[in-house]
């Protein structure tokens, strides 16, 4: 009979070797193989043959397939409800990641409370928290008197068996990488532990119906912990972001075989769970700053979902040998393109000047509809001149100091109309058949010179 044999695993992506190393080669992580037992290989003798469920399944004609309504539920919380596309599919598998503390576990008591409200059957299962704890969590929510099912398991089979039981309409696991099947090798956590839970799971999700919500807990990198094909596996991916020392949390959706990406939805943070901000642009300018030199809104989307962000600068004249540029929320080589494009097209002198920025809110602008708003805030810092708070600004800005089009230009302009703002300076070709809400004053430039002029930034003769 062969003998076992000592195999090292990569924690990240599974890749396997024969001897430890320092870094995977196919991930690059470092210091993640783990030493296993591979299970001695059977002769192809007398290897079974295990068929697979469905796989007598036949090939059918596209048009030939029943149309069948795809059921949504709501989670009784509308922020939630936008980031899935509008409620939560039956049979489907949902997985939800975030940093430590972010809300994850607040949430999905608050989404169990609310569904059990409405007639739903509801299990909560939890591989990290005994049901006294639970308890805890849910009278501090006001979420005890609800009526869904709490179980404190953390044994995949013991699982499955109640959930055969109960047949449960909304699953909740928290946390996908504390499961385990005993009849596999390894720890919870591990490679092949969260790879086969995770598909017994999806195998009970689409046969029964029941929609299960997986949390994720994530790498120091802020990547889902475990292998990577647990987020192909899922139907929906959805992130918490935010500062824990902020109040504001945005939930978005990174993949979403039942609605678009990149939807967004925002919390805040408060004593009772979180609580929904319907009205996020008043929320992100609520405390901001006015007069000040260094702030301009602009209006970012976020999915199908317009909002009002305040971009900060800070401009001062640098006391090192090299000057400092720091960004938060903004990507910091964009940063460094644009401040370029500032010194030789719109003639700022930065090359001594220390440069830092500021998303207010916690916010992460990543399209390059925001370059125009950030040329702005470090020309207004720089000249330390206030732009008019009616102002909003909006556009892509190339090397040659040109304005470009920006997607979605209608939307933008309406959610500035609808927040107060009298003038807006967009790039000229987003002029075009531009339906513009009575009261407006929209600008059109060509070139970041013209935007500066506009605002009253260039340097005075």
């Amino acid at each position: 009979m062969a003998k076992a044999k000592t195999i090292y695993v990569c924690l990240e992506c599974g890749y396997e070797t024969a001897k430890w190393l320092g870094r995977c080669p196919d991930c690059g992580s470092w210091n993640t193989f783990e030493e296993r037992q591979s299970a001695p290989a059977i002769k192809p003798e007398e290897k079974k043959l295990k068929r697979a469920p469905g796989s007598d399944a036949r090939a059918v004609r596209v048009d030939e397939i029943p149309d069948e309504h795809m059921e949504r539920r709501s989670s009784g919380i509308q922020e939630l409800d936008r980031v899935l596309g509008g409620g939560v599919v039956d049979g489907s598998l949902i997985l939800v990641g975030g940093d430590p503390g972010i809300g994850k576990s607040t949430l999905l008591t608050q989404l169990c409370a609310h569904m059990a409200g409405d007639g739903v059957r509801v299990l909560y299962v939890s591989g990290e928290e005994s049901t006294r704890q639970i308890k805890l969590r849910a009278r501090r929510l006001g979420s005890d008197s609800a009526g869904f099912y709490v179980l404190s398991e953390n044994d995949m089979n013991t699982v499955q068996r109640r959930m055969e039981e109960l047949s449960p309409q909304v699953t909740v696991v928290d946390s996908i990488q504390t499961m385990y099947l005993p009849e596999l090798a390894g720890a919870p956590g591990s490679v092949s532990q969260v790879r086969e839970c995770a598909s017994l799971l999806m195998r009970l999700a689409k046969q029964s119906g029941c929609s299960v919500f997986l949390v994720g807990h994530v790498t120091k990198e802020g990547a889902i912990a475990g292998p990577r094909v647990l987020e192909h596996m899922v139907d929906a991916v959805l992130y918490f972001e935010g500062d824990r020392q902020h109040q504001y949390r945005l939930l978005r959706a990174v993949k979403n075989r039942f609605g678009s990406v990149n939807e967004l939805g925002m919390f805040e943070m408060t004593e009772q769970g979180m609580r929904e901000v319907e009205n996020a642009s008043e929320a992100l300018l609520s405390e901001r700053a006015h007069d000040a030199s260094g702030s301009v809104v602009m209006c970012a989307m976020e999915g199908s979902r317009p909002l009002l962000t305040d971009v900060q600068a800070l401009v001062s004249t640098t006391v090192f040998g090299n000057p400092r540029r720091m960004a938060s929320g903004v990507d910091q080589g964009r940063l460094a393109l644009l401040l370029a494009v500032l010194e030789k097209r719109a003639g700022l002198r930065l090359y001594d000047q220390d440069v830092y920025i500021n998303i207010a809110g916690g916010m992460s602008l990543t399209e390059p509809a925001a370059d125009l708003a950030l040329c702005a805030a470090v020309a207004s810092s720089h000249r330390n001149r206030p732009i008019d708070g009616s102002w909003s600004v909006m556009g892509e800005v190339g090397l040659a100091g040109e304005v470009r089009a920006i997607g979605q230009a209608e939307r933008r302009v309406a959610e500035c109309a609808r927040m107060g703002f009298d003038r807006v300076i967009l790039p000229k070709y987003n002029l075009r058949g531009l339906r513009v809400p009575e009261g407006l004053q929209v600008t059109g430039v060509e070139t970041v010179a013209q935007a500066m002029a506009a605002l009253g930034l260039l340097r005075s003769n």
